[in-house]
């Protein structure tokens, strides 16, 4: 038999190492690869739309697709998207209530809460909003403190249909306190829960660190509060329409209780409460 000279395929070896498939990688953040045409070696920073960015120790970026191309330690891989997380269910409403799982919308209590001011009520629905559905009852706009005798007497409070009501600027000594104590010595008293907190404007129960201020200005008696507040602090205060905008940049700071004075709280929770004690 003929000898063969040059023994089996030199190339042959070589051949089944390149069938062999990279390992798959996610691009995880701060992983480092390494592209090894241009050698820009950066860690991962972001990945969207087949696109991985990496970033070097210069802070410059550069950009590449997903797949065949970059190098792990040294080493060919296929990069691919990182799987998203799944979202995590909230364990408490922004209110500090424990979450509890999604029901189906409830019939509303006959009990009621009023909320005097607009932004007051806007307030409320945003970090209590979850708990009241919860219990059933409706909070109901409030336009000014000289309704209530009227509200209150239209409503007809009861043990069974109690009515709670959240006042601006409750102090002794104010036309909100000689109103107040004339509803609870009425007929109605009884059945009606009416709490408050001593701020001229629901605006002060923001804590001033939310939104970056160092506190909120004093303003002259006489001037419009919220106009004064914002011309003191150089925010937009020439129509209704500029405070409308300025409260909704507060508002969308605010995301749970701790961002509001304790004063506050209180007073909205006791209300929650009052109207359950049935």
């Amino acid at each position: 038999m003929p000898t063969d000279r040059y023994g089996s395929d030199v190339l042959a070896a070589h051949a089944a190492a390149k069938a062999v498939r990279p390992p798959e990688v996610e691009a995880a953040r701060d992983l480092v690869l390494e592209d090894p045409v241009s050698g820009f070696c950066g860690a991962v920073v972001g990945c969207e739309n087949g696109i991985v960015v990496l970033e070097d120790r210069r802070s410059r970026r550069r950009s590449f697709p997903l797949g065949l191309g970059l190098l792990l330690e040294g080493r060919p891989v296929v990069l691919k998207a990182p799987r998203r997380a799944a979202p995590v269910a909230p364990t408490h409403t922004a209110s500090g209530s424990r979450a509890g799982p999604r029901e189906a919308a409830k019939v509303a209590v006959p009990s009621r809460i009023y909320v005097e001011g607009r932004h007051d009520a806007e307030l409320v629905e945003k970090v209590w909003g979850d708990d009241l559905r919860h219990v059933g009852v409706a909070v109901e706009y409030l336009g000014g403190i000289d309704d209530l005798p009227a509200i209150v007497a239209q409503f007809r409070p009861s043990a069974e249909r109690r009515l709670g009501v959240l006042v601006d600027h409750l102090v002794t000594g104010t036309k909100e306190s000689r109103l107040v104590d004339d509803v609870m010595r009425g007929p109605y008293g009884p059945s009606v829960l009416i709490t408050g907190h001593p701020h001229i404007d629901v605006w002060q129960a923001v804590k001033p660190k939310v939104i970056g201020i160092p506190g909120w200005p004093d303003v002259p008696k006489g001037q419009d509060w919220k106009t004064g507040t914002c011309r003191a602090l150089g925010w937009p205060h020439g129509s209704q329409a500029d405070t409308a905008l300025v409260w909704r940049s507060i508002l969308a700071k605010v995301t749970s209780w701790r961002d509001l004075d304790r004063g506050l709280v209180t007073a909205v929770e006791r209300l929650i409460d009052f109207t359950q004690e049935l």
